[in-house]
């Protein structure tokens, strides 16, 4: 049984509802997940899992939030190299470039980025079952 960690940052809970998500999608393919804030997770914990999921809402003008989220993204970046790995987060305004920006990252830093789900504010039935498709994906 695969185990997938489900890291994330929500300001609004929006993005933190994707997370649920995600992890009900993983669990529903037999997979173990957790559910971690982004605070209480490190490079030294990536031999835990097999998959991961990152969710983070776009910020300021269409970035990652750079006060808790991207100082451990960079963290555990350069050691998810290979790993499976999906990205999800929510958005309020603009077309959700950043999202774009951040999967160019991920994909030039070596990772195996199996998909990425954005939504507008809350998730949508559609981003709902896109964020349970990107779980199942994982597990």
């Amino acid at each position: 049984m695969s185990k997938v960690a489900v890291v994330f940052w929500s300001g609004t809970g929006n993005t933190e509802a994707m997370a649920d998500l995600v992890a009900q999608g993983a669990r529903a393919a037999g997979a173990t997940a957790d559910i971690i804030q982004c605070g209480d997770f490190s490079a030294d914990r990536i031999a835990d899992y097999d998959a991961f999921a990152f969710g983070c809402p776009a910020m300021g003008d269409e970035e990652l939030e750079d006060g808790e989220f991207l100082p451990m993204y960079d963290e555990v970046e350069p050691a998810l190299s290979g790993q499976k790995v999906a990205l999800f987060g929510s958005y309020d305004w603009n077309d959700g470039e950043w999202m774009e920006l951040w999967e160019q990252r991920a994909e030039e830093a070596g990772l195996n980025v199996v998909d990425s789900v954005i939504a507008k504010d809350y998730p949508d039935d559609d981003a709902a079952t896109d964020c349970m498709r990107i779980g199942a994906q994982l597990a």
